[in-house]
C-alpha cells in the first residue's frame, strides 16, 4: 500500500519501509510520528478511502543538507559577497500506511530500592 503525504510544503510518495528526508520536524531520533496530511492512498492501481488513513514514521536522525554557496559579484565595482546555507531536515523511515502504528514501549529506568537497614538506625 502506498500514500502521498504533504509535509513541509512538499509532497512525497511513500510506502512501508521507505526512507525519506523531509523539512525539519520536531522530535528526537527514535520517536514515532504520524503524518496525517494524506492526499492519496492506494494499493496497486486502486485508490482507497482517505477516512482515517495515517502514515506512521520513525525519526531516524535530525541532519543538515549539503552546503549551498551564494556568491554575488558586480564586475568592476569591487563588490563580492559570499554566503552559505545548510538546510536542516529530518530523515524518516515509514513504518506503515493505514492506521496509526504505536511506538514500542521504552525501557523504564529501574529505581534503586531503599536499604531497609538504613531506616532502622
Amino acid at each position: 500500500m502506498f500514500a502521498i503525504v504533504r509535509t513541509g510544503g512538499k509532497q512525497y510518495r511513500v510506502a512501508a519501509g521507505d526512507k525519506i528526508a523531509v523539512e525539519k520536524l520536531a522530535g528526537e531520533a527514535g520517536d514515532v510520528i504520524a503524518l496525517s496530511d494524506v492526499l492519496l492512498a492506494g494499493d496497486g492501481g486502486e485508490s482507497k478511502d482517505l477516512a482515517g488513513v495515517v502514515v506512521s514514521a520513525e525519526i531516524i536522525a535530525q541532519a543538515k543538507a549539503d552546503k549551498v554557496v551564494i556568491f554575488k559579484k558586480k564586475r568592476r565595482h569591487n563588490y563580492r559577497r559570499k554566503l552559505g546555507h545548510r538546510q536542516q531536515h529530518t530523515i524518516l523511515r515509514i513504518l506503515g500506511v493505514g492506521e496509526a502504528v504505536k511506538a514500542a514501549p521504552k525501557k523504564a529506568a529501574a529505581k534503586p530500592e531503599a536499604d531497609s537497614s538504613a531506616d532502622n538506625a
